[in-house]
C-alpha cells in the first residue's frame, strides 16, 4: 500500500504515530527504517508531540519515587523499592503508565546502588549514581522506546583528583542539536589547608561526539553542593552555590550556557537576610527549579533555627528571567498539622501549583506504613490537595515529552 502513496503522505502519517509504534515501523521496510532514524524526522516528531500536548493540555510528568534502607555492611543506603511512572499534569494527576527500568551497570564500586534523575529533556532522562556523594556512572534513557546509552567514565574521578563534590546537569543545545551532560566539580585539595584554594573543574559530555570534553579549571570563587537539583531554562543550567569572595555566608546562582559553555553568576533575592544563615546557627535548604510557565526561575527556601524563629518555607519566582529586581515572594509556609511538620517543595506545575512532600504519621494504601505524601499547593488559596501517592521517602518530578530520541544511536541498548 505504501508504494501507492506519495512520500510526503507516508511521512505525515508516520509523524502522527506514538513512539512505540514507530519502533515497530522500523521493521516494516528499509525505507521506513531509514526515514524514522533520520535526525530531521526525530526532531519533527518531537515538535509535533509538543504542539499536540500544548493544544490538548496533555502534558506529562515523570515521577521517580523510592525508599532505601541503611546498610551497615557497606555504610550506604541500599535501594528498597523504586518506581518510575508517568502522570498527566492535570487536576487529578491522572496515571498514564508505570515504566520498568533496570540498570545495565552491575559493578558500581562508588556511590549508591541506584540512580538519581539529574534531568529530563525532550523525552530523554539523564540518570547518575550520585545520591550518596560521588557520581561517576551516567545513563541516558528514553522510556518511550526503551533505549538506553551508558556513558563512558568522566575524566574527573576519585582516582584522578581524590575526594570531591559535584553538581550535575543535563540539557539540550539548540545551536548544535546536541544533548549534553555537565559536571561542575570542586575537589578537596585545599580543605585541610586554609591558604590553599580548592580547584573547580568543568567537563561536558556530548551525545553527538560520544565523549567527555577535556576538563578545564575555572575561577574558584564559590563552593558547590553535591547533587544540587538543576534548573534548565533559556538555554542555561542553573545551580545554587556559595560564594567564597566574602566573609558573609552568601549564596548566588551559577548559570552555565550549554551552547557557549560559559559560566556566569546571577543574584538571589536581595531581601533575604543572609547574615542569619551562617553555618551552625540554622539549617538552610535552597532549591532552584523552573517556574510554572517554563520561562524563568523559581526558588524554594527552607529554613529552620531551633534558637529563634520556627521553620519556614518561602517560595520565590523570578518573574522576568535574568532581571534580579523581578524576584517576588509568592508565599511563606510554616509547619502544618498536629505533627508541626514543614512540607518540602519539589517543583512547579504548568497550572501554577507547587508539588510538595508532606510527612505523615498515619497509614495509607491498605494499611502499609506511610513515609511521605505527595500534595499539590494552590498558591492563591493556600490549600493543599493530596495527589494520592504516599509510602515513599524520596520523590522527583520532571516534565516529560514522548520522543524517539536515541532510536538512531547504534550504541543504544534495549532496556
Amino acid at each position: 500500500m505504501s508504494d501507492c502513496l506519495p512520500q510526503e503522505v507516508i511521512t505525515n502519517i508516520l509523524l502522527r504515530l506514538p513512539a512505540k509504534s514507530l519502533v515497530v515501523c522500523t521493521s516494516v521496510c528499509k525505507s521506513w527504517r531509514s526515514m524514522i532514524k533520520d535526525s530531521s524526522f526525530i526532531s519533527a516528531h518531537l515538535s509535533r508531540t509538543i504542539d499536540f500536548n500544548d493544544h490538548h493540555d496533555t502534558h506529562l510528568l515523570l515521577l521517580h519515587r523510592f525508599y532505601t534502607i541503611w546498610s551497615e555492611k557497606v555504610s550506604v543506603h541500599r535501594l528498597k523499592q523504586e518506581v518510575y511512572s508517568l502522570h498527566y499534569d492535570n487536576n487529578d494527576f491522572s496515571d498514564c503508565c508505570e515504566i520498568g527500568f533496570q540498570s545495565p551497570i552491575a559493578d558500581r564500586e562508588i556511590c549508591s546502588d541506584f540512580f538519581r534523575v539529574v534531568g529530563v529533556c525532550n523525552g530523554l532522562v539523564c540518570l547518575a549514581d550520585d545520591f550518596e556523594r560521588y557520581g561517576e556512572n551516567f545513563l541516558l534513557w528514553n522510556p518511550s522506546i526503551r533505549k538506553l546509552v551508558s556513558l563512558p567514565k568522566p575524566g574527573i574521578t576519585v582516582q584522578t583528583v581524590g575526594g570531591y563534590d559535584a553538581q550535575h546537569g543535563f540539557a539540550f543545545d539548540v545551536v548544535t542539536n546536541d544533548y549534553k551532560v555537565v559536571r561542575v566539580v570542586e575537589d578537596q585539595y585545599g580543605w585541610e589547608d586554609e591558604e590553599t584554594e580548592n580547584r573547580i573543574f568543568v567537563e561536558v559530555y556530548s551525545l553527538a561526539a560520544g565523549s567527555w570534553s577535556s576538563r578545564r579549571i575555572v575561577d574558584p570563587q564559590w563552593s558547590v553542593f553535591g547533587h544540587s537539583p538543576q534548573a534548565f531554562v533559556n538555554g542555561a543550567l542553573h545551580w545554587d552555590v556559595r560564594s567564597k569572595a566574602s566573609s558573609k555566608h552568601r549564596y548566588f546562582i551559577l548559570a552555565f550556557d550549554v551552547s557557549s559553555e560559559l559560566l556566569r553568576e546571577m543574584m538571589m533575592p536581595e531581601s533575604l537576610d543572609w547574615d542569619s544563615f551562617r553555618p551552625g546557627f540554622g539549617d538552610l535548604s535552597l532549591q532552584l527549579t523552573v517556574s510554572g510557565d517554563g520561562k524563568s526561575l523559581a526558588l524554594f527556601l527552607r529554613y529552620h533555627d531551633e534558637y529563634s524563629d520556627p521553620s519556614l518555607l518561602d517560595v520565590w519566582v523570578m518573574k522576568e528571567y535574568c532581571v534580579e529586581e523581578s524576584w517576588t515572594k509568592l508565599i511563606t509556609l510554616r509547619p502544618q498539622g498536629p505533627q508541626r511538620s514543614l512540607p518540602r517543595a519539589v517543583c512547579f506545575r504548568k497550572r501554577g501549583e507547587v508539588v510538595m512532600i508532606r510527612n505523615l504519621e498515619k497509614h495509607c494504601n491498605g494499611g502499609e506504613e506511610a513515609r511521605n505524601e505527595l500534595v499539590s499547593l494552590d498558591l492563591e488559596s493556600g490549600q493543599f490537595k493530596s495527589l494520592g501517592i504516599c509510602r515513599y521517602k524520596y520523590y522527583t518530578i520532571d516534565p516529560y515529552e514522548e520522543s524517539i530520541v536515541l532510536i538512531d544511536r547504534n550504541e543504544a541498548i534495549s532496556c
